[in-house]
């Protein structure tokens, strides 16, 4: 074979696989997992939390660098410098951790000082909620937060939470909504996150147009969860995964409508009309820029986590709102982590 023809058949190869050097230079999630020797849930909180940087695959979805990757096994210490930033814990190992009793450990997460990062139905049908272990360390060696370690708890704080204040699923889905948000360049995408957390009918009256909506539902992310749709797992997955506090209903309104707005601006939903007033004409931006609205969107997330001071004017709402709902939480599955008992207030 002369050279003329090996070249032209590197150059042939080279036109039909155009996304070859691509490949080559990036990796899927999955071989991304086994390069860096972690367990699928570990590279997944890594990717939430910002430790390994990802990159929209041409064909969809996301790949990691061989650049990241490099990066990353440079670090000092890895990978165990990396598994103890995303180790998370449950309640009884997370009280252990701080030098606290398991009861006064649930009570700080009722209260929003420490936030979940995962949880997961086990088979008595009780939420487990995880922290990270990391945060765990930093509250538990806080100066300011010594009295709260050993102290009795004010009875302010006792009176809210015998209302049955427990801001463990709305923190949960402000940190999620925000994992989410860096998942995505798209701005329907985006915009299809803050849906996912309000109730369909809420929807509805925020985005009126049936295009929009089904770009939406298309586009919305789902919490996985075992067993059928109608099943009890399930059930508690779509409580967790659905504001239900009056004020934070009103953020994700106000989020969605804006993030729609963005994203109409972009392109249209498919199907939908171009009305006038919804040209993207001069102002069109490519998504994940600043100009197009999508960082604005993922700024503004954080305002849906509920504060960490104790006896705030929101917590005490949320006691309001809790002790309005009582009754009906005395039928439903447990919130409770490990343990069915309601948590000593000493």
């Amino acid at each position: 074979m002369s050279g003329n023809t090996i070249m032209s058949t590197v150059a042939e190869a080279t036109r039909t696989a155009p996304g070859a050097a691509s490949r080559r230079t990036s990796l899927a999630l999955s071989g991304a997992v086994r390069e860096l020797d972690l367990k699928r849930g570990e590279f997944e909180l890594a990717v939430q939390l910002g430790y390994v940087r990802t990159v929209p695959g041409e064909t969809g979805g996301r790949r990691v660098t061989r650049a990241e990757l490099d990066r990353v096994r440079g670090e000092e210490d890895f990978p165990d410098s990396l598994r103890k930033r995303v180790q998370v814990m449950g309640t009884r190992d997370g009280a252990a951790l701080m030098g606290v009793s398991p009861a006064r450990f649930t009570r700080f997460a009722r209260l929003g000082l420490i936030v979940p990062v995962k949880w997961y139905v086990n088979r008595y049908q009780a939420v487990v909620w995880l922290y990270l272990a990391e945060e765990l360390r930093q509250f538990a060696t806080g100066e300011a937060n010594a009295p709260l370690l050993a102290g009795r708890t004010p009875q302010g704080v006792r009176d809210q939470l015998d209302g049955g204040l427990d801001l463990r699923p709305r923190n949960w889905r402000g940190r999620h909504l925000g994992f989410r948000l860096r998942e995505t360049d798209d701005l329907w995408a985006k915009a299809a996150v803050v849906a996912s957390h309000l109730d369909p009918a809420q929807v509805e009256e925020t985005v009126r147009d049936p295009y929009e909506r089904a770009e939406l539902y298309r586009l919305r992310p789902t919490q996985a969860v075992p067993g059928s749709p109608d099943s009890p797992a399930a059930r508690i997955a779509a409580r967790i995964t659905t504001a239900d506090d009056d004020d934070e209903i009103g953020w994700l309104r106000a989020d969605l409508a804006q993030a729609v707005v963005e994203a109409r601006r972009y392109r249209p939903a498919p199907g939908a009309p171009r009305a006038a007033g919804r040209s993207s004409r001069g102002r069109e931006h490519p998504p994940g820029t600043a100009d197009a609205g999508g960082s604005d969107l993922l700024t503004r997330h954080v305002r849906l986590l509920a504060p960490r001071e104790l006896l705030t004017g929101r917590a005490r709402a949320g006691a309001l709102h809790a002790r309005r709902h009582r009754s009906s939480r005395r039928n439903s599955p447990s919130w409770t982590t490990e343990t069915s008992s309601r948590p000593s207030m000493s």
